[in-house]
């Protein structure tokens, strides 16, 4: 086995990891080598995400992540080293591994739910110069970039996953009319896959800047909150003869815009609780609204290996404005400060900040190559 070394001959790289609530700080660390069947990648950029700053300000996630751990999900890369036994991936190549694989062998794989594994095995350490890949994701859930597809495109695979999902699992076809509530990160993904697949898209949002973003998105109609004194009514008013949307997908993630998305279905309708409040919170339905009308209530969790390959083929197309989602972009040590400032909600009137990408290979030139000893 060799041992990897970075370019100034050390063995340690610089990452982000995560100590306590709001404590992200930059260390050194091991570069990681190789194991059976698995990958390490030179990152070549990763993505700023909203669940990534909910793990921040809380210092944990209950499945994906805990104290003391290397930070960030959203990534592609070059692989720098193949583990014995990899067959489809070699030195050189351009992946974008996702962050997860399931077992493919317990009863919720079976049953055809891979993102509810009992044993679904996670994979963090994006915000590094470096990251190894596990074994069952290198198999499962890792793919091969188009020479041509840039990194940071390519990272925008894990939350197109997941929000693919969210479309498939809500049977969202062409000709449907769906309401978002939200434009963040997550809302406006859902609003330009919705529109890319045929849906007329109404936007609810809170800023006045995301209303402009929200239609360059693909919304056909968008209902500021602070424009209307009812955002009930106004988002079911844009809807044909004002009986509420299909379907209706929430990506805000509090206990208020739970209930207004409910309100805001059709009868028969179908509502996505997609957002993820924390631990303990608790929402109010009207019970008679959700019987007589004959809603299906729903909510949609992470990805699977299918609708990943989904949302690459979407990113790699050409329709998708992937450009237009990266917003911003730092280099590794700027990190901590980026998460501090996504704590706060840009003032109104600046533009909107959606994704910020990582570039950790910056100081890095590409005649600079890693090399490699043989272990004493």
């Amino acid at each position: 086995m060799a041992t990897l070394l970075h370019r100034d001959g050390t063995d340690t790289m610089t990452a982000a990891v995560l100590r306590g609530k709001e404590d992200l700080r930059i260390e050194q660390m091991p570069i990681p080598t190789a194991g059976p069947g698995e990958l390490v990648l030179r990152v070549g950029a990763a993505l700023t995400c909203g669940t990534d700053l909910k793990v921040y300000r809380r210092g944990y996630h209950a499945k994906m992540l805990t104290l003391d751990r290397l930070f960030g999900h959203e990534l592609a890369g070059t692989v720098i080293e193949a583990g014995k036994g990899v067959t489809r991936f070699k030195v050189g190549d351009r992946v974008v591994p996702l962050n997860s694989a399931p077992c493919d062998a317990c009863f919720f794989c079976k049953a055809g739910q891979q993102n509810l594994c009992d044993d679904l095995l996670f994979n963090n350490g994006a915000y590094a110069e470096y990251i190894r890949i596990p074994a069952r994701i290198v198999e499962k859930n890792t793919l091969l970039l188009p020479d041509a597809m840039p990194f940071q495109h390519a990272a925008l695979t894990e939350p197109l996953a997941c929000v693919m999902r969210g479309l498939e699992e809500s049977n969202a076809t062409a000709g449907k009319t769906a309401i978002v509530l939200g434009a963040g990160p997550i809302g406006l993904l859902f609003i330009h896959a919705a529109a890319l697949e045929g849906l007329h898209v109404i936007a609810v949002v809170k800023r006045k800047d995301q209303v402009a973003t929200a239609k360059h998105f693909g919304a056909a109609q968008v209902v500021r909150l602070a424009d209307v004194e009812d955002s009930i009514a106004a988002a079911r008013a844009l809807t044909p003869e004002g009986r509420g949307a299909d379907i209706v997908f929430e990506a805000v993630a509090t206990p208020e815009a739970w209930q207004w998305a409910v309100q805001m279905a059709r009868k028969g309708g179908l509502v996505n609780l997609f957002g993820g409040p924390p631990a303990g919170t608790t929402a109010a339905f009207d019970t008679n609204l959700i019987h007589y009308s004959d809603l299906t209530i729903k909510a949609s969790f992470h990805h699977t290996p299918s609708t990943a390959r989904r949302a690459f083929d979407l990113l790699r197309s050409g329709r998708f404005l992937c450009d237009d989602f990266i917003t911003g972009s730092a280099s590794l040590e700027d990190v901590p400060e980026v998460f501090r400032r996504m704590l706060t909600r840009p003032a109104e009137g600046t533009a909107p900040e959606i994704k910020t990408a990582i570039y950790p290979q910056q100081a890095i030139t590409a005649a600079e190559p890693l090399t490699a000893v043989e272990a004493a």
